[in-house]
């Protein structure tokens, strides 16, 4: 009897490994890609923390220490002048109050977030009076040696003004050109400012940079 040998199929062993090789592939690229994309999904993450802590910083340096502020107008020349940028610090007046012949940044009634450059003339209880530009304080003349004459020679004169528990007197430098507690815009009379309009105090003119010089 004759027997046939069966002939077995021949399988090519590349063939065979070439379809889990190319899923493979296929899957190793997909994870690259997720990769790639959780990857910059976590840059995106870490840029905005950043720039939020970037802002959260500068609004607390602003608000609690420091911040520059540009002189805009002529009200407190020869002090400062149109466009300097003053440095205005902010610890002294959350730990404290405001002082006799301060320079501040303070805010008027009426005129929501706009700031305004002053120098106190008065505090809490004291009693204001001006004769002929000379500012009385409390029965006294005052000594103004950073006034420029010729900036101060309109004639301006003002009944007594007491000023109340909250209440300061505040005034520019340029007394011929500077709206103030002695004739606030449309009061046409004196007029004190409160203790929380009272911003910060200037301590020095950083810019120009030949113009660098402290304030007082």
């Amino acid at each position: 009897m004759q027997i046939e040998n069966e002939q077995q199929p021949v399988v090519d062993e590349e063939q065979a490994v070439q379809p889990d090789a190319e899923e493979a592939a296929a899957e190793t690229e997909e994870d690259q890609k997720k990769k790639k994309a959780e990857h910059i999904k976590k840059e995106i993450i870490s840029w905005i923390l950043t720039l939020g802590v970037a802002v959260v910083a500068a609004l607390v340096i602003r608000t609690f220490l420091f911040e520059p502020i540009r002189v805009d107008g002529q009200s407190m020349c020869d002090t400062l002048q149109d466009g300097e940028i003053m440095l205005v610090t902010k610890p002294e007046y959350l730990i404290g109050d405001p002082e006799f012949g301060d320079v501040i940044i303070c805010k008027y009634p009426g005129r929501g977030n706009t700031k305004f450059v002053k120098r106190v003339l008065g505090v809490p209880g004291d009693e204001i009076m001006i004769v002929s530009n000379i500012v009385i304080r409390n029965g006294e003349v005052i000594s103004e040696p950073y006034l420029t004459p010729s900036r101060n020679d309109d004639g301006f004169s003002m009944m007594p003004y007491k000023l109340g528990e909250d209440e300061y007197f505040v005034a520019g430098d340029n007394r011929d050109n500077s709206h103030d507690s002695r004739n606030y815009y449309s009061y046409v009379k004196p007029s004190g400012i409160t203790r929380d309009m009272i911003v910060g105090k200037v301590r020095c003119v950083f810019f120009p940079f030949d113009s660098i010089r402290g304030i007082e």
